[in-house]
C-alpha cells in the first residue's frame, strides 16, 4: 500500500481445480457463472451500500482508480498510475484514456470528485454509511458530519479531492495513511456517472443503470434474480471471459446446495450463500475436492443495543456474553472452522510487524456462567429492575437462526433468560438495525483493508456504521491519535486500547467467532478468487469444461 505498498494479507486463495477431460473451452462453450445471493441487494448505489450481498454485485458492475490482483496487491484500476507526494499527504492519479462508462462515455476524475463528494454530502438522505471511509482527505470529515459540529465546513470545494483535468485527479490526505491506495478499491470510492445528478433512482432499475466495471447490469427482477453482461466499453476487456454471470436469491441452504448438486448453479456457500452445517461437516470429513475452507479477516459478533434498557447497563452485556460458550458454537452449529472470538478485531490482519491478533491478545474477556450470574443480577438492581425482561434476538435469513437457538439455549440454561428470536428480511433487518431498532441483533463484519483501523473507526461516536448506540469521547480520541500518525507501533498502540475499551471495558458487542469461508466450486470454474477478507473476484473467471 501506498508508496512502499504494504502487502495485502497472503490469505488470498486462488480457486482452481483439474480440467475436465474436454480441455480448456472453446469459443462455443457456455460462459456463464451461476450463484446465489440468498437475498436481494439493499441497495446497489455506491455511496449506500454496506453490505456483502450488494458489495458482491457492486464489484462486478464497478472499477475504482485501484484494484486489487489475485496476490493481493494493488494494481492500476481507472488510474494508470498515480504520484505521491514525499510527505505522504498528496496523491495525483492519472486516468486511462480509454476507460469508459457502459453507455460509451469517457470516466473521468471529475466523476470521482463528484461521487467522493456525493458520498460527503451532509444533506445525502439517507446519508451514507461508509461516509468515514473518505475521513482520510482533508476536510472531509467536518463537511460530512454538520449536526453538534462546530467546526462544520459548508464548502465542498474545501474538501481535498480536485480534478485538474478530465484525466488527472488530485486527493490532499488529512495525514499520511498507509493503505490509502486499499481505500481507492473499496466499494464507496468508486466513481458515479453524472447522470446521477438528474436522476434520484439512478441504481434502482437495471435500465438506469450506468457502470464501468468488466459488467453492466442487464437485468434485475427484484427478488428473484439479477444478471450480469459484459460491458464492451471496459477498459480491460479482453480480460473477460464470461458472457454473463447469473445471481439467484434462494434464502433457503438446502434449496441452494440442492441446485449446486443439479448443475444449477456453480458455486455454492460464502461469501453470500450458505452451507448447511450438516452437510458441510460430511464433506469435511469426506475431504471433497469441490469444498474449500480457509480462515478469513471477519469477525461474527452480537450487537447489543448501548442506549436501551437494560443494555444499556455494561453489567448486563457482561453478563451475557460470559454465558456464552463460543466453542461449542463453532464445535456442534457452524462446524467450519471458525475460531472463537474474544475481540473485535479479526484474524488475518497486519499489526506492526506480523499478525495483529497474534501481538494483541483477545484475551478481554473470559466466559463465566458463575460470574455472569453476579453481574447480571447486580447489573439488573441498578437499573432497579429485579428480573431480565423477555427480549427479542434479531437475525436475517441463512444459518443465523442455528446460531441464535444455541445462543438462546446458552442464556435460558445458564442465565434463565426468556428469548424471544425474530427472523427478518434482509433489508428490512439491516433498517432496523442501523435505527437502533432492536435489542440484541447478530452482526458480521469483514475487512475492507487490510488494517486493524477497518474494525475500530466503525465505533466513533458519528461513525455511519456505529448500529450500537456505543459514544465515548476517550475511544474517538484513540481512534483520531491512531489516523494521525504514521509510526505503526504507536498506531498500533491506540488501536489496541480502543479496543480494549470496545470490548474489554465496555463490552459495547458480543464477539462470537473469527469467520472461516466455506464454498462448494465446480471444477470447471477457474480463476476465482476469494481475497483475506472473503469477498470473491468473479471477474476474471473462464469455464473450462
Amino acid at each position: 500500500m501506498k508508496k512502499k505498498m504494504l502487502v495485502l494479507v497472503s490469505l488470498m486463495l486462488v480457486l482452481t481445480g483439474v480440467l475436465s477431460a474436454c480441455g480448456k473451452s472453446g469459443s462455443g462453450s457456455d460462459q456463464t457463472f451461476r450463484m446465489n445471493l440468498t437475498s436481494e441487494p439493499p441497495s446497489l448505489d455506491v455511496a449506500q451500500a454496506q453490505d456483502q450481498v450488494s458489495f458482491t454485485v457492486l464489484s462486478g458492475l464497478f472499477e475504482g482508480l485501484t484494484r486489487m490482483d489475485k496476490d493481493g496487491n494493488i494494481v492500476p484500476g481507472v488510474a494508470e498510475k498515480w504520484d505521491i507526494s514525499e510527505d505522504g499527504k498528496k496523491y495525483t492519479f492519472h486516468l486511462r484514456d480509454n476507460a469508459k462508462w457502459s453507455n460509451g462515455d469517457p470516466v473521468t476524475a471529475g466523476d470521482f470528485e463528484y461521487s467522493w463528494k456525493r458520498t460527503l454530502d451532509p444533506n445525502l438522505n439517507p446519508p451514507a454509511p461508509y461516509a468515514y471511509q473518505l475521513y482520510y482527505i482533508k476536510n472531509a470529515q467536518n463537511h460530512n458530519i454538520k449536526e453538534d459540529n462546530p467546526d462544520h465546513i459548508a464548502d465542498a470545494a474545501q474538501v481535498g479531492v480536485k480534478a485538474l483535468d478530465d484525466k488527472t485527479l488530485e486527493v490532499q490526505l488529512e495525514n499520511p495513511t498507509p493503505y490509502f491506495l486499499n481505500i481507492t478499491a473499496f466499494f464507496t470510492s468508486f466513481p458515479v456517472h453524472k447522470s446521477a445528478k438528474d436522476n434520484a433512482n439512478w441504481a434502482a432499475e437495471a435500465k438506469d443503470y450506468i457502470s464501468n466495471g468488466p459488467f453492466k447490469l442487464a437485468s434485475w427482477k427484484h427478488g428473484d434474480s439479477i444478471e450480469l453482461v459484459p460491458n464492451d466499453n471496459y477498459w480491460a476487456k479482453d480480460e473477460i471471459k464470461l458472457s454473463s454471470v447469473k445471481f439467484s436469491m434462494v434464502k433457503d441452504a438446502n434449496t441452494e446446495l440442492n441446485m449446486y448438486k443439479t448443475g444449477q448453479l456453480d458455486w455454492a456457500g460464502a461469501p453470500t450463500g450458505s452451507i448447511p452445517p450438516e452437510q458441510l461437516d460430511k464433506f469435511r470429513k469426506e475431504n471433497n475436492k469441490e469444498l474449500s475452507v480457509k480462515g478469513i479477516a471477519s469477525t461474527y459478533y452480537y450487537n447489543f443495543n448501548n442506549q436501551k434498557k437494560p443494555f444499556n447497563n455494561v453489567k448486563v452485556r457482561k453478563a451475557l456474553s460470559m454465558a456464552v460458550d463460543r466453542q461449542a458454537i463453532v464445535d456442534n452449529v457452524t462446524k467450519a472452522g471458525q475460531v472463537p472470538a474474544y475481540g473485535f478485531v479479526s484474524t488475518g490482519i497486519h499489526g506492526v510487524s506480523g499478525e495483529y491478533r497474534s501481538e494483541v491478545k483477545d484475551d478481554y474477556f473470559k466466559e463465566d456462567v458463575t460470574e455472569a450470574k453476579k453481574l447480571l443480577a447486580e447489573g439488573l438492581a441498578e437499573e432497579g429492575m429485579t428480573s431480565m425482561p423477555e427480549f427479542s434476538l434479531a437475525f436475517n435469513e441463512g444459518l443465523h437462526k442455528n446460531v441464535a437457538e444455541a445462543i438462546a439455549d446458552m442464556w435460558k440454561t445458564n442465565l434463565g433468560i426468556t428469548v424471544k428470536l425474530e427472523l427478518q428480511e434482509w433489508k428490512v433487518f439491516l433498517k432496523n438495525r442501523q435505527s437502533l431498532n432492536y435489542d440484541v441483533a447478530r452482526a458480521g463484519w469483514g475487512a475492507d483493508y487490510n488494517d486493524p483501523m477497518t474494525f475500530i473507526d466503525m465505533f466513533t461516536s458519528k461513525g455511519g456504521n456505529n448500529d450500537i448506540g456505543f459514544a465515548s469521547p476517550e475511544y474517538d480520541a484513540l481512534v483520531k491519535e491512531a489516523y494521525s500518525t504514521n509510526d505503526q507501533q504507536k498506531r498500533v498502540d491506540a488501536m489496541a486500547k480502543a479496543e480494549k475499551l470496545l470490548i474489554g471495558d465496555n463490552q459495547a458487542l458480543m464477539p462470537l467467532y473469527y469467520y472461516s469461508s466455506a464454498q462448494l466450486v465446480k471444477p470447471y470454474v477457474k480463476n476465482a478468487i476469494v481475497d483475506y477478507s472473503g469477498n470473491v473476484d468473479y471477474t476474471r473467471i473462464s469455464i473450462e469444461k
